[in-house]
């Protein structure tokens, strides 16, 4: 059974059972899959020069991982997902309220 999606910017996709965050590993900008029931939280941040609007990849602080996204630094937005590691994924949504919409419809609050 194929997923069918309910958000995609391109690096972001919402599909039925998991989240998708494409470009994440490095060097090869292999897929991060998470399944939405492992998101303990998301929190919301204003993305500045300080805190990653310039970072293309890649952990500045090893604590926070931001996949490839060469349009980062025309966005506003950071959504920090808690997954229960150490590291925790950094992601930019090209519509951080439809994207966060769609991930309280399968259940994942910020």
């Amino acid at each position: 059974m194929q997923n069918s999606t309910t958000y995609d910017d391109g690096l972001l996709a919402c599909q039925d059972t998991e989240l998708v965050i494409r470009r994440y590993y490095f060097p090869f900008g292999l897929a991060k899959r998470v399944r939405y029931n492992r998101i303990r939280s998301i929190r919301r941040y204003a993305l500045t020069g300080m805190t990653g609007k310039y970072r293309a990849w890649g952990s500045g602080n090893l604590t926070q991982w931001f996949n490839l996204d060469f349009r980062r630094h025309r966005k506003s937005v950071g959504l920090v997902l808690d997954l229960g590691g150490k590291m925790q994924p950094v992601i930019t949504p090209v519509d951080a309220d439809r994207f966060l919409a769609v991930l309280a419809e399968h259940g994942v609050r910020g």
